[in-house]
């Protein structure tokens, strides 16, 4: 039987690590909203295409501008699907700082 080892993240890596799966989340949560089916398939295969993608960059520069991009595209997101009349339950996370 074998062990995974991991390495052990240290306090910035953990916390842009909460920051991302947060954002993943959020961002899920946002296009279950979309009404039509393939536009949401569509979304959600553009996502985890952008999260796999990038799933090992371990410079923190970049996985910062990373996040403020994915927010971006969040932002964008909620506003179009506010602006066709679904409401977003979720409020954006620049309106949670």
């Amino acid at each position: 039987m074998s062990k995974i080892t991991r390495k052990t993240l240290d306090l910035k890596q953990f916390m842009l690590r909460q920051e991302v799966l947060k954002l993943y989340r959020e961002i899920f949560r946002t296009i279950k909203q979309v009404p039509d089916a393939s536009s949401q398939y569509e979304l959600r295969s553009w996502a985890r295409h952008d999260f796999r993608t990038n799933r090992h960059q371990t410079d923190e520069v970049a996985i910062k501008m990373l996040i403020q991009a994915g927010r971006r595209s969040l932002t964008e997101l909620q506003t179009s699907l506010r602006l066709s009349g679904v409401t977003t339950s979720n409020p954006t996370i620049s309106d949670k700082k």
